[in-house]
């Protein structure tokens, strides 16, 4: 039993340095997208990882808050903070309500995360400047995280197969 428990924590632990290993490394890329501060999202390859790895949500949902916690110590500020939170819980909530359905691919639980990101963000950028206009901006960056999340579910179904060989092995 303790074996098991040494296993889950070093697992968190690796799930959550990659998440964050791989926002910090998105930032140095430069990426021309439609909107300041739009990303891919490669992050998101470890928060879907942890969905279909991790035997409980709660457990994929604290490597996503660490992620943003700690990104958030390390760079960002109070407002990064608000929009990788918004956007994170958002995503986060409704991949695990349609991974529980257990009806939807992975590559199709990651690409409403990916729009749902956006819509997240943009309900605290509404909040901010305090009108519903922004959302004018979801009909551009809604196709834009589906797109995204199609290509880190992808990543993810590609990986998934491998990481769990590995841990049936209990490396």
């Amino acid at each position: 039993m303790r074996k098991m428990q040494v296993f889950k924590l070093v697992y968190l632990s690796l799930l959550t340095a990659l998440s964050l290993a791989l926002f910090l490394f998105e930032g140095l890329l430069p990426v021309p997208f439609l909107a300041p501060g739009a990303k891919l999202g490669l992050a998101n390859i470890v928060t879907v990882l942890a969905l279909y790895t991790l035997p409980g949500f709660r457990e994929a949902l604290l490597v996503l808050l660490l992620r943003i916690g700690l990104a958030t110590l390390l760079g960002g500020g109070p407002t990064i903070f608000a929009y990788s939170l918004a956007g994170g819980l958002l995503s986060f909530l409704g991949m695990a309500l349609l991974r529980r359905q257990g009806i939807f691919s992975l590559q199709a639980v990651s690409a409403a995360g990916g729009f749902l990101h956006n819509a997240g963000q943009l309900i605290i950028a509404c909040s901010a400047v305090d009108s519903a206009g922004l959302f004018a901006y979801l009909p551009v960056l809604g196709p834009c995280g589906l797109v995204t999340g199609l290509v880190i579910g992808a990543a993810a179904a590609g990986i998934l197969p491998k990481l769990q060989i590995a841990m049936k092995r209990g490396l």
